[in-house]
């Protein structure tokens, strides 16, 4: 091109067509990608400080997903609390219906189903764990909220089993017949009561036991019955004879310190299950209002990012047609510069 001689007014218009064209390659990079700032060249200052807030909020994006993943641990354990609750007071209101009555036989189906609902209060709290963290079996959870990860929140777990000490909801499986006394020992003969006297040929001891029909009692008096003798019922205890594991035992449901330890056991157990529901709700708040302002936050950070980079696009396309005009104009203009030169070769026509 050094070679090649022009003259002024067209060098001139050359250049303002090369400077048009190159305001023509910026301005469509522009518009395909939407941004003013597309690399250190464009503006330095403004690349590198748009980077750094976008870096931060992607940093903060990853804590995002770790905050949302914490209020899903805390919301299993505290559904968790809420059916164990349930179960408690279940087991409270079944320990008060078997004080309510006398009836032996019903105060050992009540037993049963006070141990049955305890089975169901473990296992529903070994079933309260979220991506293996299990706050109702002694588990803790940290929360980071920040990415210079020194400011956390770690949530402590408890203990919502029945048997698990004192920090547990410390509930004792029912036992509120007695440790239960050997066949052997309850079916012995001799012990025979019939029209409420002593058989002929039999005894009842002091504290012993005797048989009605296929039903044995236990006879609280403190003086043994020889044949013949009427037997105070008031003083016996009806017996009743349940399996245990691979034999059968006699148990006497007279007593009732063992309910009614069970009802003040479940009372302080729902007074304990609302206090960790207390502590929950409030960690649940902490972490929902740190995810809510993470969010917000990284909003703020794309946004100034964003007015740092993006391009005006009805600006750019404005200038876009503006450049299109100007190309069109230096090309004629161009063009009748070039007709002084060409009107040389007149002189050779």
């Amino acid at each position: 091109m050094s070679q090649i001689s022009l003259t002024a007014s067209m060098r001139s218009n050359l250049l303002s067509l090369q400077g048009t064209s190159d305001l023509m390659s910026q301005t469509q990079e522009r518009l395909a990608t939407g941004k003013k700032v597309n690399s250190a060249i464009d503006n330095p200052s403004a690349y590198y400080t748009a980077q750094s807030l976008s870096n931060r909020a992607n940093d903060l994006s990853s804590l995002l997903d770790s905050m949302g993943q914490a209020i899903s641990t805390i919301k299993a354990a505290d559904e968790g609390i809420e059916a164990i609750t349930s179960y408690v007071e279940q087991a409270k209101a079944v320990a008060t219906s078997a004080l309510d009555t006398t009836d032996v036989d019903a105060r050992s189906k009540y037993n049963t189903q006070f141990n049955d609902i305890l089975a169901q209060i473990n296992k529903l709290a070994a079933d309260s764990g979220y991506k293996g963290i299990n706050l109702l079996k002694g588990g803790s959870l940290t929360v980071t909220f920040n990415e210079g990860r020194d400011n956390q929140l770690v949530i402590h777990g408890v203990m919502a089993t029945t048997n698990g000490g004192a920090d547990s909801l410390n509930i004792a499986d029912a036992a509120w017949g007695g440790a239960g006394v050997a066949t052997a020992t309850v079916e012995a003969a001799n012990h025979e009561v019939v029209d409420g006297k002593v058989k002929t040929g039999s005894t009842v001891t002091a504290g012993g036991y005797f048989q009605i029909g296929t039903t044995y009692y236990k006879y609280t008096g403190d003086t043994g019955l020889e044949a013949g003798d009427t037997v105070e019922m008031s003083k016996a205890v009806k017996m009743v004879k349940e399996k245990v594991g691979a034999e059968y035992k006699y148990f006497d449901y007279s007593a009732t310190s063992g309910i009614d330890t069970a009802i003040t056991n479940t009372t302080n157990a729902i007074s304990k299950l609302r206090t960790f529901a207390s502590d929950f709700g409030n960690n649940y708040a902490i972490v929902e209002t740190r995810e809510s302002f993470t969010t917000n936050l990284i909003n703020v950070l794309e946004e100034g990012a964003d007015k740092l980079t993006l391009a005006d696009m009805n600006e750019e396309s404005a200038n876009m047609l503006a450049l299109q005009t100007r190309q069109q104009l230096a090309i004629n203009s161009l063009s009748l510069a070039s007709q002084a030169a060409q009107s040389v070769l007149r002189l050779f026509s």
